[in-house]
């Protein structure tokens, strides 16, 4: 069941790659920032997320990089930044100013935080 969510996520996360980023953006029509695309993602599934990567840590449980599974909500700089694990050490983020939602690499991140799971 848990894998299941997880994938059920990042196929509807996957949705909005292209919308661009907007500082405060929560919709795919205003655009989305990195905590707004989470935040509107897993509301999608009745999960309710404040607009903030840092008070998104305070929710979930913990889980070490080393077990990630897609679905999994993945932090960097001192969870300054947010993103939805996808797999394979990708997740789908929205990244910053002039750019778009897309699928970074976590390796491109050299400040890995910590992650938190739903379900």
């Amino acid at each position: 069941m848990r894998q299941l969510f997880g994938s059920r996520v990042v196929t509807y996360a996957r949705h909005f790659i292209g919308i661009p980023y907007s500082w405060g953006g929560s919709t795919p029509r205003s655009g989305f920032d990195c905590s707004g695309l989470v935040r509107y993602v897993y509301a999608h599934f009745g999960i309710g997320l404040p607009h903030s990567s840092f008070a998104d840590l305070a929710h979930g449980r913990r889980v070490g990089r080393r077990s990630l599974r897609p679905g999994d909500l993945v932090f960097f700089y001192d969870a300054g930044h947010v993103g939805i694990y996808v797999g394979g050490g990708r997740y789908i983020d929205a990244p910053h100013s002039g750019a778009r939602v897309r699928i970074s690499t976590m390796s491109a991140y050299s400040g890995y935080y910590g992650a938190r799971r739903f379900r």
